[in-house]
């Protein structure tokens, strides 16, 4: 079942549950589809689909570390609550041990010898792992192996 099929089920079960947070969180989901759509003038792939999830999770993460620099933990809360909404839609997540292990692998791949290599390193763990890996740990990791 494609992701947008999986959405719109969702959506319907949790219209009816009256489930109030995720009909929300569902609903930008789905306007946030449809304006990429829109902006393509076709319809989505699979990993288009997944790349409006990820910026929506990434969004709601910004905005939870926002409201808890400013002390607004409600506001966070909710934050978090829809990100782990929208989690449930990409793929099973790396850990940090096996993500230790895949940026060693690519940086032999590569030949990658220095942070000038960096960028190259970066886009092939992101382009192989879309939606499996959290670029900030992935940056962090890959600067400390090519130091």
């Amino acid at each position: 079942m494609s992701i947008s099929h999986q959405i719109e089920q969702d959506f319907v079960t949790a219209y009816k549950a009256k489930e109030d947070l995720k009909v929300a969180v569902l609903r930008m989901l789905k306007t946030a589809i449809k304006n990429r759509r829109v902006e393509l003038m076709r319809d989505l792939t699979d990993d288009e689909i997944l790349d409006v999830v990820i910026k929506q999770v990434k969004q709601r993460q910004e905005a939870e570390e926002q409201f808890r620099a400013a002390n607004r933990t409600e506001l966070a809360d909710k934050e978090s609550a829809e990100a782990d909404i929208l989690r449930s839609y990409l793929p099973a997540q790396l850990s940090r041990e096996e993500l230790a292990t895949l940026v060693d692998k690519i940086v032999i791949d590569l030949g990658a010898s220095g942070l000038k290599d960096m960028g190259r390193v970066m886009k092939a763990i992101m382009d192989s792992h879309k939606g499996r890996v959290d670029g900030k740990a992935v940056s962090e990791l890959v600067k400390a192996r090519l130091s």
